[in-house]
């Protein structure tokens, strides 16, 4: 160990590069990018059947430099977790400190290099459970685990070898090549994987069930800890094809065929994402894909999306890799947007249009309209807060602007500038401004003034329209727009306005290059009843609807004939209640009146969304009392009257959520006891445990009893797990609840994230807003440890559950305060804040 300490005056000496600074910074990743070539990483690992024992391990880096250069290694572990490092046999001088091994120049040399590390891996990002384990290295977790260099321009083959216990299954990014067995232990060695960066190296190894099927030639497997043989066979060969239709249709419009060596998936319990790319063993979340018998239509259609955007990512951030993470949006730009190309084709019955509006623009606005706005692609000077870059504007905004960027390109010559992409840069690294100097030679637009608007700044636009109507005809229709943050930016978009009458919708074509835009089409046109600036789904921004048009959607939205400006009415006219243009019971009136009349299930499922959202969160409780009667008659209608399983579950979903009347709560117990049940629409174990969540935080009076019952229900042992931990959540008893809370200051209480999620936003429900609100101060105060300790989208969901059942001023004030205190605070962590408060502070207004 002493030759372990040795050096540690090395980089202060005269001449001596500076030392490397925590995480990894920018300036390192230069560095190492510019020296370190031909990288293979050799990587043993020993899995201990004991949870408390923790991994050991074995790496050997392989890597040429053109003259000896100092190596820097990431590895955030104390120094005793170092067992031994040395090259040719022999021990090597290094440096320890800030999450790094340092080995001067002197003991490098030109020409290939080979460092052999002996290690204890840290635990964090291995996601242990007593049967199995799972990696999740994204953004820049490896160095939690392993000796590397944890930057995403550092591609490298890797070798794996994992000794676990025996009966466990193990699966990796490369084939296995070998397995042993002496009935204690299994030896398992993979084969050698094609290039591919840290944050996309994994395994699984645990008990799993493992399903195989063969699709155009080619193997899949599933691995999956699903208990319910029923669900598993009902949902198997659907999910197989899906995955073959996606590589089938990629290999197609990409011409290039899929680059890695197995297509191996796994279904996770709990997992924390829906999905993970890494190639040949992509990770999912169990319940995403192994679907309920009443799974609704958007379930299916999530689903696919899912399977669709993580293969897309076998190309769009697996063979091709952004340098650095400010860029991590453009794997997932393309992903997102690629899948919504190869779903359509699965669902012809579905309004993809309207598929498109539904799942994009309202995730995306309730960021962008927030003060906690942030720009699709931002500066990073340490991947310590690449975490921080995921969210909505990444996942929604940016296949809006996308699709705009195709419509400008045009498809044919898009498709081709990706191709192109794709082709120069596999298996390596690219930026954006690779790929938009690709684009910008195939289109005479100015593209970058475009990315300057959409890409390099946030915020959305604000548009208003003016009217002006002549001897019953259009003299004038002018769409104006304005930059809230007050910048004088304006989005280059094309528009498709609905004009509309009472004989239908006709389509105004509308492009917005300026503060004014006169549309000259309309000129002429009968006066309309209402004028929807984004009635095609096209627009982003917020439309402000002018008085007749508002007055009109109102009072008849449910007589549009056509569905996607029915399904942007709703999403405008929800934007104007949060800008308290629109009552919300207002809004609610018109629920209850138009949504039985609506006839497409994604445009019922988000009403019934915003229902919900309305009804706990901008109502007052005495209010909320007045209007649960009609609103349960409405969805208990609606279970009655829908046609499929698909469409009750969705309505039952509102219900449950909603349900207040002492008659519309003994109704959902008496369905949870199986006194009762509703034709044509079948509760699984899943739906009951719902069930019985929501009983609970009501309070009801066998709650207890409904609680211990449950739990006895369960089979599934992941789900069993589950349900114990979220349980003390929902007592009754405020002391008990403040020890629910209390728990999460441990570490390692908050490693199954999706379960602390849920523990949290039921310890915030509306129902118990007043005791809940002496969470919010801690949980703010939680929430730089949650960032540095948890995976990518826990800060935000973290934060999201703080807030989701609150809506007074009292509350408002205890976010503020917070904010006004902490000055310094990390710019990225103040946006989640504020993006998560902002309904809060609107309400509160």
């Amino acid at each position: 160990m002493l030759i372990l300490l040795l050096a540690t005056t090395l980089a202060s000496q005269p001449g001596a590069e500076p030392p490397p600074g925590r995480g990894i910074p920018e300036t390192l990743a230069r560095e190492r990018a510019a020296t370190i070539r031909a990288l293979r990483y050799e990587l043993s690992l020993v899995v201990p059947a004991d949870l408390g024992e923790p991994l050991q391990g074995r790496a050997i880096l392989r890597f040429t430099l053109a003259a000896p250069h100092r190596v820097v290694l990431d590895f955030a572990q104390p120094r005793d977790a170092i067992r031994s490092v040395r090259a040719g046999g022999a021990e090597l001088p290094i440096t320890v400190g800030d999450g790094h091994l340092i080995i001067p120049a002197q003991a490098t040399r030109a020409g290939e290099n080979e460092i052999a590390v002996e290690f204890v891996a840290g635990n964090a990002p291995f996601n242990r459970d007593q049967e199995f384990l799972y990696t999740l290295f994204v953004p820049a977790r490896a160095h939690l685990a392993f000796p590397c260099f944890d930057q995403p321009d550092l591609k490298a083959r890797y070798t794996l070898s994992l000794d676990v216990p025996a009966g466990w299954e193990a699966v990796a990014n490369g084939a296995a090549s070998s397995t042993e067995s002496d009935g204690q232990r299994t030896r398992v060695r993979f084969a050698e994987t094609q290039p591919i960066p840290t944050y996309l190296f994994a395994f699984v190894a645990g008990k799993f069930s493992v399903e195989s099927a063969r699709r155009n030639g080619r193997e899949f497997r599933m691995f999956h800890r699903e208990t319910d043989a029923a669900k598993v066979a009902r949902n198997r060969e659907a999910i197989f094809d899906l995955h073959a239709a996606a590589l089938a249709w990629l290999e197609e419009y990409t011409a290039i065929p899929y680059s890695f060596s197995t297509f191996d998936f796994i279904a996770i319990p709990s997992f924390q994402f829906s999905g993970m790319e890494h190639p040949g063993a992509m990770l999912y979340n169990a319940a995403s894909l192994l679907l309920e018998e009443s799974a609704t239509q958007n379930q299916m259609l999530d689903r696919a999306n899912v399977i669709a955007h993580e293969t897309s990512h076998m190309w769009f951030g697996d063979l091709v890799t952004m340098r650095w993470f400010n860029d991590v949006w453009m794997k997932e730009v393309f992903a997102s947007f690629m899948a919504g190309k190869i779903v359509n084709p699965s669902f012809p019955h579905v309004n993809h249009d309207l598929r498109f509006l539904l799942a994009n623009y309202p995730a995306a606005y309730q960021v962008d309209r927030t003060a906690g706005a942030n720009a699709i692609r931002q500066p990073l000077a340490n991947l310590d807060e690449a975490g921080q870059l995921y969210g909505a504007i990444i996942y929604q905004k940016a296949p809006i602007a996308m699709r705009q960027l195709e419509m400008i390109v045009g498809e044919t010559p898009f498709r081709d500038g990706l191709r192109e992409y794709l082709k120069t840069h596999a298996f390596g690294n690219a930026t954006w401004v690779d790929l938009v100097t690709i684009l910008d030679a195939r289109t005479p637009e100015d593209l970058s003034a475009w990315s300057r608007a959409w890409v390099e700044e946030r915020g959305r636009p604000e548009f208003s329209t003016s009217l002006r109507v002549e001897g019953g005809r259009v003299s004038r229709l002018t769409l104006n727009v304005t930059d809230p943050l007050q910048r004088g930016l304006v989005w280059p978009q094309r528009l498709r306005i609905a004009v509309g009458y009472a004989t239908g919708v006709q389509e105004v074509p509308a492009y917005i290059n300026d503060a004014t835009t006169i549309v000259r089409e309309a000129e002429g046109m009968p006066a309309p009843l209402f004028v929807l600036p984004n009635g095609a789904g096209l627009g982003y921004g917020l439309f402000v609807l002018d008085e007749r048009s508002r007055a009109y959607l109102l009072a008849s939205l449910e007589a549009i004939a056509d569905p996607l400006t029915r399904g942007s009415a709703w999403v405008t006219l929800w934007d104007n209640v949060l800008e308290s243009r629109v009552g919300a019971g207002v809004f609610l009136d018109l629920v209850v009146r138009a949504l039985p009349a609506e006839t497409d299930e994604q445009n019922v499922q988000r009403v019934l969304a915003y229902t919900t959202r309305a009804f706990w969160r901008h109502l007052g409780a005495a209010e909320r009392a007045r209007r649960a009667p009609a609103l349960e008659a409405m969805l208990r209608a609606g279970i009655d009257r829908a046609s499929t399983s698909s469409a009750k579950a969705a309505w039952f979903s509102a219900f449950r959520d909603e349900a207040l009347t002492s008659a519309g709560v003994a109704w959902l117990e008496r369905l949870w006891r199986r006194t009762e049940t509703i034709a044509g629409l079948p509760f699984s174990e899943t739906d009951e445990i719902a069930m019985a969540l929501e009983l609970a935080v009501r309070e009801v009076p066998a709650w207890q009893e409904i609680l211990q019952t449950q739990f006895e229900r369960i089979q599934n042992p992941d789900r069993k797990a589950r349900f114990a931990f979220v349980m003390p959540a929902l007592s009754a008893d405020p002391r008990v609840r403040e020890q629910a809370f209390a728990r999460f200051r441990q570490v390692d209480n908050r490693r199954r994230e999706p379960w602390v999620v849920e523990s949290l936003a039921y310890l915030n429900h509306p129902a118990r807003e007043a005791h809940a609100r002496r969470f919010i101060g801690p949980s703010l105060d939680l929430l730089r440890e949650i960032q540095r300790t948890g995976d990518i989208f826990f800060p935000t969901r973290w934060t999201e559950a703080a807030m989701s059942g609150h809506r007074s001023p009292e509350a408002a004030a205890i976010v503020r305060d917070f904010l006004g205190r902490e000055l310094q605070y990390p710019q990225r962590l103040r946006w989640t804040v504020l993006s998560a408060a902002d309904e809060l502070f609107r309400i509160a207004r």
